[in-house]
């Protein structure tokens, strides 16, 4: 007689087979959950950056976090150090170029902001740094004490016409933050040679007789991006005369920065362009003395959705020219332009 216990060998295999399944699926979904809470913890070191793996990074993203950066350089992205490395910084990152905003641009005065015309020498000077067609390019800078030079690069980059260029938010502090390696600053780590050859795209560059042109325009927004006193006459930097593009708004370009050099919350930055009345109906133009820091605000403006154009010539031009086609305001009020 039965007792109801005695099984058959294929029911108890099949009940084995069970047993086993459902250790294999709680295991998984153990792993699962930790590993999530990994990628998560990666990704909130920046307030700024959208949480999106580099798959998903697309052209309109200038912009990522430390921890995607390190995901694009494992998948072979190019590394340039914007920062002034000879000088300043005996350290970079493992497998960092160091590189110059000045060397792509003009060396006569006052054109200095302005990139090289000849797009042979650009494309040979950016195949010499390793800029490949198909590969990333991540470019970090100083952002306590810098200038916005990573800013500039990434702008120059995609103005030449390559589309995979990203900054670091908060640049080299949070890339060693991360756990990047790094390594004494030599003359030039010798990187392979890329295949890029430069095709210019003018969607974030305007000319000194366009901004002329559109300087009457409702839709259009100027932004001065230099310190308050540049802003209201001051010519520290060897502008021929002081003073500011007629109609600008003054938004000094590390208003947008923490006390660590990251980026404020995007909320927080929209905020206070809303405050400005700058919205994204507009068209924008940044400028500054040569185009660099006025490069790194069009940078994070960009990220933002926002329709902007760096004045590349900026200050250094404009007031080289004459007044009375390219004029100039000045301002007496104290503390005109300054962040509220």
């Amino acid at each position: 007689m039965s007792n109801g216990l005695n099984l058959s060998p294929i029911k108890i295999i099949l009940m084995l087979g069970l047993i086993i399944f459902g250790l294999i699926s709680t295991l998984a979904i153990t792993n699962y959950i930790k590993t999530a809470k990994v990628v998560n913890n990666q990704s909130i070191n920046s307030q700024f950056v959208i949480n999106e793996s580099p798959q998903q990074i697309i052209e309109n993203q200038w912009i990522i976090s430390s921890a995607q950066a390190q995901e694009l350089v494992a998948q072979g992205a190019t590394i340039l150090d914007a920062r002034s490395c000879k000088i300043l910084n005996p350290q970079s990152l493992l497998n960092a170029t160091c590189i110059s905003w000045q060397e792509f641009s003009q060396s006569q005065s006052p054109f200095k902001g302005k990139l090289l015309t000849d797009d042979k020498i650009l494309t040979e000077k950016l195949q010499a740094i390793g800029i490949f067609y198909n590969k990333p390019v991540i470019v970090f800078g100083n952002t306590i004490n810098g200038w916005g030079e990573d800013g500039r690069i990434v702008w120059m980059l995609r103005t030449l016409g390559h589309q995979k260029s990203f900054l670091v938010d908060g640049g080299f502090a949070a890339l060693v933050k991360g756990g990047f390696p790094t390594v004494n600053f030599t003359k030039n780590n010798s990187p392979l040679r890329g295949d890029f050859v430069v095709n210019r795209n003018k969607n974030w560059h305007i000319s000194q007789n366009e901004l002329k042109t559109s300087l009457e325009k409702d839709n259009l927004v100027i932004i001065d991006t230099r310190d308050l006193q540049e802003y209201a006459g001051k010519t520290p930097y060897g502008e021929q005369n002081g003073g500011h593009i007629p109609g600008a708004i003054h938004i000094y370009f590390k208003y947008w920065l923490d006390n660590n050099g990251m980026l404020l919350s995007r909320d927080k930055i929209l905020e206070m362009l809303t405050e400005k009345g700058i919205t994204k109906d507009k068209i924008i133009v940044t400028y500054c003395t040569g185009g660099v820091r006025s490069a790194w605000s069009t940078s994070v403006l960009t990220d933002l959705g926002f329709n902007v154009k760096n004045y590349s010539g900026s200050m250094w031009e404009w007031s080289a020219s004459s007044s009375d086609i390219y004029p100039l305001e000045i301002s007496r009020k104290e503390g005109v332009g300054s962040r509220e």
